[in-house]
């Protein structure tokens, strides 16, 4: 199945590499590229990551990347990565829209 990066989890992407690039390029590098390669496992096994507990939603799921939670929703005809957000902050909806 097809994964969509939506604009909203680029710029999680972006805002995550932005700030562990303030200490390590390198590190913020193979962060970013640890995140969407779980492109890869979402694609070939959507239903393996969990429900979001927030939501309770059977089509919204996320797969954990430490510290970080990659949040999708499950649609017939793709996959949407919603948003990558650590694993400390509070989901809401605001969030993944």
């Amino acid at each position: 199945m097809r994964v969509h990066w939506t604009k909203n989890a680029i710029n999680h992407l972006a805002d995550i590499y932005a700030y562990i690039s303030e200490n390590s390029q390198i590190y913020a590098a193979r962060m970013v590229d640890r995140l969407t390669k779980h492109s890869e496992q979402i694609a070939a096994f959507p239903r393996s990551g969990r429900m979001v507990p927030e939501f309770q939603a059977e089509d919204i799921r996320e797969v954990i990347e430490r510290p970080y939670r990659i949040i999708y929703r499950i649609k017939p005809e793709q996959i949407d990565v919603l948003a990558v957000i650590h694993g400390a902050r509070q989901i809401d909806q605001h969030m993944i829209n």
